[in-house]
């Protein structure tokens, strides 16, 4: 399992359009192809920084195809790309230590 995460800061007042811009190619109440949850956070001290990660059920080499082949990821990002003022850390982790309600 792989997680990708991203931190945003979005342009003052953009977030609605931000998440619709992000989510646009989503199927409605269900992750892309693939990946088995995904999570966008605002920061309640300021609300213009975003957190976007999701838990892709494969590997590398499995999440790069998923992404690449159909140009969603490109698409995602040019059209989210207005409201981004700066992007922190972005990055594929892999999960090292999962704790769970059972």
């Amino acid at each position: 399992m792989l997680c990708a995460l991203t931190v945003r800061q979005l342009e003052p007042g953009t977030f609605e359009r931000f998440r619709d811009a992000f989510t646009q190619d989503f199927d409605e109440g269900s992750p892309p192809d693939g990946w088995v949850r995904f999570d966008m956070l605002r920061n309640v001290e300021d609300p213009d920084e975003v957190i976007c990660f999701g838990f892709f059920d494969g590997d590398l080499d499995a999440l790069r195809a998923a992404t690449g082949q159909d140009g969603r990821r490109d698409r995602q990002q040019d059209a989210i790309a207005p409201f981004v003022r700066s992007v922190g850390a972005d990055g594929l982790y892999e999960i090292a230590v999962e704790y769970a309600a059972t």
